[in-house]
């Protein structure tokens, strides 16, 4: 990174996506009723769905050619191929690979999706991650 950029104001922008999945928290290692009370309905052996909203936080430098941190539609274009196309209408725990053998937790949904986009992003990029399981019920990676 050039020194100018090093000193330009540092600004956070956002982008705002939803996508909606199912999932099942389930410990294999633990026994049913084990699971049950941890997790109750969440424990569905059926499944359970939530419409996610998704919240990247992307904070940079301002690019004195452009004035942009990051090209917003380059930014949604990135989350929609990397996340909302792999994740959306998809039964987390049966449908993806990152979740093969690990819990869909929010914590953990997060956790993946900042490091799938992180590998996206130039490193003078900082990423934050938002993610609503319901209205009430968020997570932020990291922190």
């Amino acid at each position: 990174m050039d020194n100018s950029r090093a000193s330009a104001p540092r600004v956070a922008v956002f982008r705002k996506e939803h996508f909606n999945a199912a999932h099942r928290l389930n410990n294999p290692n633990w026994s049913d009723e084990k699971n049950t009370r941890v997790y109750g309905k969440c424990n569905n052996p059926n499944y359970h769905g939530h419409n996610y909203e998704l919240i990247v936080q992307v904070t940079g430098p301002v690019d004195d050619e452009t004035g942009y941190v990051i090209d917003m539609k380059l930014l949604g274009d990135l989350i929609k191929e990397h996340v909302t196309d792999r994740f959306d209408h998809k039964n987390l725990n049966l449908d993806t690979e990152e979740f093969a053998d690990l819990n869909p937790s929010a914590e953990n949904i997060a956790i993946v999706i900042y490091n799938i986009l992180r590998n996206q992003l130039s490193e003078g990029l900082d990423l934050k991650i938002r993610l609503y399981e319901t209205e009430r019920n968020f997570v932020e990676y990291p922190v």
